[in-house]
């Protein structure tokens, strides 16, 4: 996926935010924080978590999917896979 690479840095970027946020909420439960602040906690990983997915299912759906230089098989595979990744995040 050479078009990731083009974008890992800021990628990268968002992954140690959601890794800095997971050890918040880490933090939260070990200190025994009470229950509304460890909620906000979560929030927020999920809010980055889906911000995340977000701008990597619209590259996929840019590259492989809506790329005017695709096949038909190509843009068909890269249909499959986007709905094969969103039905996994969706349970």
């Amino acid at each position: 996926m050479s078009h990731l690479a083009s974008n890992s840095d800021a990628l990268l970027k968002r992954v140690r935010r959601i890794a800095g946020q997971i050890g918040a909420v880490e933090r939260a439960l070990a200190g025994g924080e009470d229950c509304a602040t460890t909620l906000h906690l979560v929030a927020a990983v999920r809010g980055a978590v889906n911000g995340l997915m977000d701008q990597i299912l619209e590259e996929h759906a840019r590259e492989h999917v809506a790329h005017p230089d695709l096949s038909d098989a190509e843009r068909q595979a890269g249909v499959e896979e986007l709905l094969t990744a969103i039905r996994r995040y969706s349970k």
